[in-house]
């Protein structure tokens, strides 16, 4: 007896081999480039654009407040491109997906200044259309019943996720921020635990497959979308106004650690993140690790390019000290990250990783009572350091094979 094919229309996995990104995916992370700048421009007023403006708690919450932003845009991306490394990419289904979630990520990123003033709803509609399209649209799409079975599932948590994001954009700005934190919430839970429903039981991630090959090279496309971000921030910061010796300076170092930021991602962890998930006898929790990580080394650079930005505005002012949270604090998050990331894929970290964070935390009060180019120089030299321990360590040796804890 032989089985019928499926239609020629209908959607499958995608085959077993390396898949690369496809063009459409590249066009896809443009627009989180323009993205990107609204999240930038947002926290930069938070942290106001006058010598002392930034008082009491408006810093602390208006980042609060940028961050969930940031991580609405970031489950988008991943929701995408998860989808994407698991079927055809040239697929007409998959392909439509794409076109509905760039065009959703833009309007997000359109509403992004006044998403909690009067373009909430705005943001709400982009990201719930962009949530729930992507199961429905896979469910129309897949032949077969078990494969359709985890698109119920995931379409019923974003459509119950839908409603605080939308009853959330008529509200108050404190009730906003309530709701869509819940919203958020209750997505996150359910992508850890398997997509639960009543009656509908949950998916078991130790089945799940990931394509390590495809969603590596992603990670490192969206990272270096981030790195661009601080030149791009740093470019017209720097262009708006006279190039004085003080702005100059600043500017160079927000460049120096650009390319630092660059270089430790990519430092052999960076580069083989693939062969991890290929040797890792749970490829599928070691993927899971890789997007918290990559989403933490991320924000990192995101709250760098902003520091730097008010470095390049304000380079010879005392700064506030939630301006040297930003230009420190930066670093030290991607530090964090990249720490993590380099034990998912060899299992150890490095010792320099350790002592540099240390050393971002150390300096903070003291930097308050100097200019802010000497937390920019701060900065700048620890990664540095970090970039010349990890040459120093390779120098000579051959390359070190993945071994991750998984």
């Amino acid at each position: 007896m032989t089985t019928r094919p499926p239609p020629a229309d209908r959607l499958e996995p995608a085959a077993e081999g390396v898949q690369r990104a496809s063009f459409l995916e590249l066009f896809f992370d443009l627009v989180f480039v323009f993205a990107f700048t609204r999240i930038s421009a947002r926290a930069f007023e938070d942290l106001a654009l006058e010598p002392g403006g930034a008082k009491g708690w408006h810093p602390v919450t208006g980042g609060a407040k940028t961050l969930l932003l940031l991580l609405a845009l970031w489950a988008v991306w991943q929701g995408t491109t998860w989808t994407i490394g698991r079927y055809d990419p040239y697929h007409l289904w998959l392909q439509t997906i794409v076109i509905v979630s760039l065009v959703c990520a833009m309007v997000m990123g359109v509403a992004i200044p006044n998403a909690f003033t009067n373009h909430g709803s705005t943001f709400a509609t982009a990201y719930v259309v962009a949530q729930v399209s992507r199961p429905l649209i896979l469910y129309l799409a897949l032949g077969h019943y078990h494969l359709r079975q985890l698109r119920v599932r995931m379409l019923v948590v974003h459509g119950v996720a839908a409603v605080p994001w939308l009853v959330g954009s008529v509200m108050p700005t404190t009730a906003r921020v309530m709701l869509w934190t819940l919203a958020l919430g209750i997505e996150l839970v359910a992508a850890r635990t398997g997509w639960p429903v009543p009656g509908l039981g949950r998916s078991r991630l130790d089945r799940w497959r990931p394509a390590g090959g495809h969603l590596a090279e992603r990670y490192q496309q969206f990272f270096l979308v981030a790195v661009g971000e601080t030149i791009l921030f740093s470019g017209l910061a720097y262009s708006a106004r006279s190039f004085t010796p003080p702005r100059t300076v600043a500017f160079a170092l927000a460049l120096t650690t650009s390319v630092l930021l660059w270089r430790i991602y990519f430092h052999r962890a960076g580069r083989i993140l693939a062969e991890a998930v290929a040797v890792a006898t749970r490829p599928a929790a070691i993927a899971r690790s890789a997007a918290d990580t990559h989403l933490v080394m991320v924000t990192g650079v995101v709250a760098t390019a902003i520091g730097y930005e008010l470095a390049i505005e304000h380079p010879l002012e005392h700064p506030e000290a939630a301006w040297i949270a930003m230009i420190l604090g930066g670093p030290l998050l991607f530090l964090a990250g990249r720490a993590r990331f380099e034990y998912e894929v060899f299992g150890r970290v490095s010792r320099s990783r350790w002592i540099a964070m240390v050393a971002l935390l150390a300096p903070g009060w003291a930097l308050l009572h100097n200019p802010l180019l000497f937390s920019a120089g701060t900065a700048a030299v620890i990664l540095l350091a970090v970039a010349v321990a990890d040459a120093r360590r390779a120098y000579r040796r051959p390359p070190e094979p993945a071994a991750p804890p998984f």
